[in-house]
């Protein structure tokens, strides 16, 4: 039987179709080209929108001190070396908790023993033990927080280690709130600005979604020699609350 010629397109529905290929390729690159604010229709309808990020910083004076207290100790066998280290320690827990610190607001935080190397005629020998015990120290009186300090130094001996202090606001709700405040604000002023720039109005909100970050100030630096130990100089500083919110807005 003879083959059926295969079908011809018209040359013209060809160059055609060609052109719409590239049309809608075209329209896809603007759109993945574009970044920052924009202003996009929906899929649905013919609604535009508009995406800002606001922020917002609220600053505060922090009211709270953490200390993190190491007492460490060497010996020549284990069980002295834990018992040095607990001794010393249970003295600087019952010096605070006299002084007026909450015993809810001590807690250990680590507890390490570890043999020490070095004997003279082999390396790897071990010639003793040094033990530590890691408590975190909460003073909420700023006014007696140097005391404290000295008390703790004082108290620990050579034995104490004050690894770090750091401030921070026992209750920061309100400035949570007012930088959320802040960065909404923000971005609405910056939808208001797109909107107009665009010749439309900012209509009503589509979603929102925000991060929030705590920058506390910079440690303050604790001197050791136990000369120092009864006035430790600290000053708490300031701590920034701050609010990072994403907003879409209809524009009408």
């Amino acid at each position: 039987m003879p083959i059926a010629a295969k079908a011809k397109l018209p040359t013209r529905l060809i160059v055609l179709a060609v052109a719409g290929l590239a049309t809608l390729g075209l329209s896809g690159c603007d759109a993945k080209s574009s970044s920052g604010p924009s202003i996009i229709p929906t899929a649905s309808s013919d609604t535009r929108q508009v995406t800002v990020i606001g922020s917002g910083e609220v600053q505060g004076t922090p009211d709270t001190l953490t200390a993190n207290v190491s007492i460490q100790a060497n010996a020549p066998d284990v069980t002295a070396a834990m018992n040095q280290t607990s001794d010393r320690t249970q003295a600087v827990i019952n010096a605070l908790t006299n002084s007026g610190i909450d015993r809810n607001d001590i807690a250990t935080t680590n507890v390490t023993l570890q043999p020490q190397y070095g004997g003279s005629d082999n390396p790897n020998a071990i010639v003793g033990y040094q033990a530590s015990n890691s408590i975190n120290v909460k003073i909420r009186n700023l006014n007696n927080a140097s005391q404290t300090l000295g008390l703790i130094g004082t108290t620990g001996g050579d034995a104490t280690r004050i690894n770090s202090v750091s401030y921070s606001i026992d209750d920061d709700s309100q400035l949570v709130k007012d930088a959320r405040t802040r960065a909404f604000d923000d971005a609405r002023e910056r939808a208001e600005q797109y909107a107009q720039l665009s010749g439309l109005t900012l209509g009503k909100v589509i979603s929102i979604s925000e991060s929030s970050g705590t920058t506390p100030p910079t440690p303050t630096p604790v001197p050791m020699p136990r000369a120092a130990m009864e006035a430790v100089p600290v000053e708490p500083g300031q701590q920034t609350v701050g609010f990072s919110v994403t907003v879409i807005w209809e524009l009408t």
